[in-house]
C-alpha cells in the first residue's frame, strides 16, 4: 500500500511527496513517545491546567468541538476554533491565516498567546529542566539533558509530523480494496463532490493546502479578516486556509469561528449563503445548485471520509507513565 516512509511516516500510493523536512528533524521512536508526552502535559501552560491536547482531541479528529471558539487558560476565549491536526507532513504553512510556515515552530504560538497558554518559552523551558524524566527523555533523543527552545519544537513536531490518516472508506475504496465499495448514493456524492468542491479540496488530502474567500460573512464580534492581516494585501481579505475534510464528521464545528455545528448547514451556506464580494474566489462565483437529495448524497460522501482507525489508534493517544 505504501510508495515510500520515513520512518513511521507512511505515503500512500499516489499521494504527493511530503515537504516537511525529516532531515532536519529525523524522527524516531524516542523522539515521537516525547513529543507525545508534551503534547498531553499541561506542564506548557503558564498555570498548568492546559495542553496541547485540550484543543486538539483525538477522538475529534484531533480538532476543538466542545466550543465554537478555542479555550485557553482561566476559561479564556480566542477568537478562532482550533485546526484539525492531520497530514500535516504535506502542509506547507499552519494555522487559518497562514501565519505560521515551519510545523516545528507552531507551538510557540499556543505556548505564547495570551488567550492560550499565556506563557513564555523561558518559563516552559524552567519548569521542564526541573523535571528529571523530561531531562532524561530529552537525553535519549538529543544527546543533551539541558532542555532547549530547539529540541522542545523538534520533539512536538515528532509527534504531531506522525498524525496520519488514510485509513477511511474512501481510502480504501480509492485503493481497490476487496469487498469495499460505495453505496449508490456515495457514488453519487463523490461525484457531485468532485464538481462542486474539489478544486479547493483537492483529493487525496481533499486540501489544496492554499488560502481562499470562501464567502463567508464577516463575523459581528470579533471582525476577523483572515491572512490579510498576515500579508497585508487586499486581496488576502477574507481569505482563510482551506482545510482538510478527512474526518470532518466529527471535527465541528466548521469554519475559522466555528458558527456552523451540521454538515448540512455548511452545504446551505454554499449554495444559499455566501457573501458575493471582490476577494470570493473564482471557483465560488459561480452558483452552487443541489437538489435536497444530492445534499444527502454529497453528505454521505463525506462520510466515508472518516477514519476511525486514526481516531482510535492508541499509538496517539494519552499514556500514563
Amino acid at each position: 500500500m505504501k510508495s515510500n516512509s520515513y520512518e513511521d511516516i507512511v505515503v500512500p500510493k499516489g499521494w504527493p511527496k511530503p515537504v516537511y523536512d525529516f532531515k532536519e528533524n529525523k524522527l524516531s521512536k524516542e523522539g515521537f513517545e516525547l513529543g507525545r508526552k508534551l503534547f498531553y502535559d499541561p506542564i506548557l501552560s503558564r498555570d498548568s491546567t492546559i495542553s496541547c491536547s485540550s484543543c486538539h482531541s483525538q477522538y475529534t479528529g484531533f480538532a476543538h468541538t466542545d466550543h465554537a471558539l478555542s479555550h485557553g487558560i482561566e476559561g479564556r476565549i480566542g477568537n478562532r476554533n482550533a485546526m484539525s491536526l492531520v497530514n500535516l507532513a504535506w502542509a506547507k504553512s499552519f494555522q487559518w491565516d497562514g501565519g505560521v510556515i515551519n510545523l516545528n515552530s507552531q507551538p510557540i504560538n499556543p505556548i505564547t498567546n495570551s488567550q492560550e497558554m499565556d506563557n513564555t518559552l523561558t518559563n516552559a523551558l524552567g519548569s521542564l529542566n526541573n523535571s528529571k524524566k523530561y531531562q532524561g527523555m530529552f537525553y535519549k533523543v538529543f544527546g543533551d539533558s539541558l532542555i532547549n527552545t530547539k529540541n522542545l519544537l523538534k520533539a512536538i513536531g515528532q509527534f504531531t509530523v506522525s498524525l496520519q490518516s488514510y485509513n477511511s472508506k474512501y481510502d480504501k475504496v480509492m485503493r481497490h480494496e476487496k469487498e469495499v465499495f460505495f453505496t449508490d448514493q456515495e457514488v453519487n456524492g463523490h461525484q457531485l463532490f468532485k464538481k462542486n468542491c474539489e478544486s479547493c479540496h483537492k483529493e487525496p488530502l481533499l486540501t489544496n493546502s492554499d488560502f481562499a474567500d470562501n464567502g463567508l460573512p464577516l463575523d459581528t464580534d470579533y471582525k476577523d479578516y483572515g491572512r490579510v492581516t498576515i500579508t497585508q494585501k487586499p486581496k488576502d481579505s477574507f481569505s482563510f486556509r482551506v482545510p482538510t475534510l478527512r474526518n470532518i464528521e466529527f471535527t465541528y464545528p466548521y469554519m475559522h469561528d466555528g458558527r456552523f455545528m451540521k454538515l448540512r448547514e455548511v452545504i446551505n451556506f454554499y449554495t444559499d449563503g455566501k457573501a458575493h464580494r471582490k476577494t470570493l474566489a473564482k471557483e465560488l462565483q459561480k452558483p452552487i445548485l443541489l437538489s435536497e437529495n444530492e445534499k444527502k448524497d454529497l453528505i454521505a460522501f463525506l462520510l466515508t471520509l472518516t477514519d476511525k482507525e486514526f481516531l482510535f489508534n492508541s499509538k496517539y493517544s494519552y499514556l500514563k507513565d
